[in-house]
């Protein structure tokens, strides 16, 4: 929101919410309606069109955004070195509207203006008068009404509420109030209304037109640079008739320079051009790949958990995951994005974090949790692992920690497979599974005697046993299998401690990954569920209580946040997570996978004293 809103700041439909799209249905039944009614003869192709335009430039502006998270997650030619947290998040995730005013008016434009209807596919006067109505009338008219708009009355009514992201992703370049949008779609339709009203447009020269408009648009707030130094050496003229991301950053630092639209040459006309322009230019070409610290290796969930990813679609990813009844119509694109995780054979950078002087990635295998399960797909992953683990050592990466199925004793021995394979791995591999324990061990309420442990038997589970059974707890195990599993791994003075039990009464179940449904029915009204898996289970029960999966909130001084860790909330981490970074912050120089396990205490302690507080919030 602008400092101090003028009129015509909300949108229209912003009361409607998710349910916006509705305000296109008008226009889209009616031209199902003509299609329907009319011979195909008379059907006006230029109506028909406004739809897959429509579509076309959302699909047009995720690329950018998932492009631009995705090289400046590695750092590679990033332009300016500051966080985007979840505020610029929440403020720019109506970028989408700018897409809705504008299909609406070009479906009025299409009803109301004779001239706009049955367009040519092509016309080269008409392309040519757009290109000159642009670079002339447009460009112009823009400068000037860019530089009105940073008059400290209008500026603080309507454009500060787009400068309020310093940072900008390429969705940055639509976030203005709705009446901002009005002039700037006045401005854009100069030459799309010339060219109408002088009979020479076609559905390229229009399509094409709003088509530069958004890649321009995008290419200028996506924050990493790729124009080469060579192309403005060679040919000096371009850099004054189009602008790189680098200059247009300028002016989200400056404010008060490279006031352009496109063309840099009304700034070297007027005088506003910023004199770091080229040396900006050259440092940010000569940024390379971050060398992180900590990378915490993680993997898709469910097939439609890409797009919570922090390179999917960025509203998705600021929220706890949850599958939503809408996604169903995005089916061919996951089907695709699945084939595509199928075929890859490289792991890729996810998101960048800061923590002090700790910098921190990232990283996501290409398979989702049903191919972990897969047998014949262990090898692969194993193998994807690998070159993870490897690239990470020749990167002087100091810990990675495995998250989520990376690290499944069935799969990679909780990871001690790649360190008897690779004995001279410099980088450290953590399963975090102590800080996981100790996740859960604090967390049970005071007072509990006896849990119930269900579910998977897995390194936490053990770890979590042996410390309650020290601690004078008894843990009950209805399967016998189990009972004699988990008596031999307790230390033998508190075995006595373990005891197997079929009443399913007790108050606090731990439960893991395996816990089926029909156990969880035995529950008692009002039982606590705490999981030790990094997996939730699945929510039968109302009258039931809940746990988190182990996990930390974290402390403010970790930076760039701007995307939740699969269905944890907004600024929380699993322990896992956590415990990689925990690591390399007390700079423990020895791995904690197979059967090691740090002191539990020891690193609870750690993680406290770093600033990460528990989170146990039950529902």
């Amino acid at each position: 929101m602008a400092t101090n809103p003028g009129i015509l700041t909300e949108w229209p439909w912003q009361h409607l919410g998710r349910f916006k799209y509705i305000v296109l249905a008008p226009f889209v039944a009616d031209t199902i309606y003509s299609m329907a009614t009319k011979d195909k003869s008379e059907w006006d192709i230029t109506n028909i069109l406004i739809l897959p335009l429509i579509i076309w430039r959302m699909i047009h502006d995720q690329m950018w955004i998932s492009f631009s998270r995705y090289q400046t997650a590695r750092g590679k030619n990033r332009i300016v070195d500051k966080s985007i947290e979840f505020e610029q998040v929440d403020r720019e995730r109506n970028w989408d509207d700018q897409i809705l005013f504008n299909g609406i008016l070009f479906y009025l434009g299409s009803k109301y203006l004779p001239l706009a209807k049955n367009l040519p596919f092509w016309r080269t006067d008409g392309v040519i008068f757009t290109i000159l109505l642009h670079a002339g009338p447009v460009e112009f008219l823009y400068y000037w009404l860019h530089r009105a708009l940073h008059h400290h009355y209008l500026y603080s009514r309507y454009h500060s509420h787009h400068h309020s992201s310093i940072v900008t992703e390429p969705i940055t370049s639509v976030i203005h109030p709705f009446g901002e949008h009005i002039a700037y779609f006045i401005l854009f339709a100069i030459p799309l209304l010339t060219i109408v009203q002088t009979g020479t447009a076609s559905i390229v020269a229009v399509a094409g037109y709003i088509t530069y408009l958004d890649l321009m648009n995008n290419m200028g707030h996506c924050n990493f640079e790729f124009f080469p130094k060579w192309l403005f050496r060679v040919f000096p003229f371009i850099k004054y008739i189009m602008y790189t991301p680098s200059f247009h950053s300028l002016h989200h630092t400056q404010f008060r320079t490279n006031l352009s639209l496109f063309m840099p040459i009304y700034d070297l006309m007027y005088g506003t051009m910023d004199k770091a322009s080229d040396s900006l230019h050259e440092s940010s070409l000569g940024r390379i790949d971050n060398s992180p610290h900590v990378v915490y290796l993680t993997h898709p969930t469910t097939l439609d958990s890409v797009y919570h990813l922090h390179v999917g679609f960025a509203s998705f990813a600021s929220d706890p995951y949850k599958s939503k009844w809408y996604m169903w119509m995005l089916w061919p694109l996951t089907l695709w994005s699945m084939l595509l995780t199928w075929v890859s054979g490289h792991s890729f950078v996810v998101e960048r974090n800061i923590f002090n002087h700790l910098k921190m990635q990232t990283w996501a295998i290409p398979r989702y949790r049903f191919q972990y399960l897969l047998p014949w797909q262990k090898e692969k992953i194993n193998s994807l692992i690998e070159d993870a683990i490897l690239e990470a050592d020749e990167a002087g990466v100091k810990v990675m920690s495995l998250g989520l199925l990376n690290q499944g004793d069935d799969l990679n021995e909780n990871g001690e497979l790649y360190v008897r394979k690779h004995p001279n791995l410099k980088v450290r591999l953590v399963d975090g599974s102590s800080l996981a324990a100790a996740a859960v061990v604090n967390s049970i309420p005071n007072g509990i005697k006896q849990v119930l442990l269900s579910g998977n038997l897995s390194k936490v589970a053990y770890a979590v046993a042996n410390e309650l059974c020290k601690k004078g707890v008894q843990v009950a195990i209805p399967s016998k299998e189990g009972y004699e599993k988990l008596k031999g791994r307790v230390s033998s003075e508190f075995a006595s401690n373990v005891v197997h039990s079929t009443s399913y009464d007790q108050e606090v179940w731990l439960v893991g990954d395996g816990l089926n449904d029909e156990e969880q029915k035995k529950a008692p009204k009002n039982t606590i569920f705490i999981p030790f898996s990094q997996f939730p289970p699945n929510r039968l029960h109302k009258n039931r209580i809940y746990y988190s999966t182990p996990a930390f909130i974290i402390p403010k001084a970790l930076e760039n946040m701007d995307s939740c860790e699969n269905w944890l909330p907004r600024r929380v981490m699993s322990a896992w997570r956590v415990a990689g970074i925990v690591h390399a912050l007390e700079e423990w120089g020895t791995n904690e996978c197979g059967e090691t396990m740090f002191n539990i205490d020891k690193v609870w302690s750690a993680a406290l004293r770093h600033g990460f507080r528990p989170f146990n919030v039950s529902s």
